[in-house]
């Protein structure tokens, strides 16, 4: 996971976990009738019906390459730095400045978009977050997570469970999370804090999620073919999908 500077904070990287990863929103704030699922295909429809729906996000989890390197600074070099900010902003973007936090920053991005945004407890310390960080321009809302003992607390909770022992804060760990949202107008945005900003992949049906087929086109499996074509061979990936609990 390539990372903002050594000298910044870091956090223990989070497990890529389900489990883990549900009980941190809903400690944070996020309604238990959310919840995150293991999706075990994108091309099987018997696997793929085992996940709730709609499902409102998807965290694609992937070791980084010189594939995904070349094009993250092909695509960014000739976007501006995203200024967006306050109740206008048809996505809220995150900037990471945490290293090792990019499974954070994912997770947020999940919950603080589309309709899973209406699904946090008003009162809940991830509301007043949110709430604090909307009128903010990119670095100063970075700064505000960076400053946070609720997420440094629940994240630093988080990190002990799982199903493998935690690496140290300090290790360089090369898996990282993209998050893919359906926004409130029904564009597809791939969000990642490593970016100059949100990108818009394109626009879907009212009635199309994040898991449908013309959303998987435009961000997960485009994602894969372009390290198939580049050579990399098949990528060894992960999918998370935030949808409706089982319970």
């Amino acid at each position: 996971m390539a990372d903002p500077s050594a000298a910044r904070k870091a956090f223990v990287p989070l497990e890529n976990n389900p489990a883990v990863m549900s009980t941190l929103v809903h400690t944070l704030g996020l309604s238990p009738t959310l919840a995150f699922h293991d999706v075990y295909s994108i091309s099987d429809p018997d696997l793929l019906s085992f996940v709730p729906r709609p499902a409102l996000a998807l965290l694609l989890v992937f070791p980084v390459s010189t594939t995904y390197e070349t094009f993250r600074r092909n695509e960014d070099a000739s976007k501006p730095e995203y200024e967006g900010k306050g109740e206008g902003e048809e996505v809220m973007w995150f900037k990471q400045t945490i290293r090792n936090a990019c499974g954070l920053i994912g997770l947020l991005h999940a919950v603080a978009n589309g309709e899973a945004r209406n699904q946090i407890d008003p009162s809940s310390g991830l509301a007043a977050l949110l709430k604090e960080a909307t009128p903010l321009a990119p670095g100063p809302r970075a700064d505000v997570l960076y400053n946070s003992p609720l997420l440094e607390r629940a994240h630093a909770t988080a990190a002990t469970q799982g199903d493998t022992t935690a690496p140290s804060a300090s290790d360089e760990v090369d898996l990282h999370y993209v998050c893919f949202v359906k926004s409130s107008n029904n564009h597809l945005w791939e969000l990642d804090g490593r970016r100059k900003g949100p990108l818009d992949r394109g626009e879907l049906a009212p009635e199309e999620d994040v898991l449908s087929e013309p959303a998987l086109e435009m961000g997960v499996r485009g994602f894969l073919k372009r390290e198939e074509e580049a050579g990399g061979g098949e990528l060894r990936f992960s999918l998370v999908a935030l949808a409706p609990g089982l319970d």
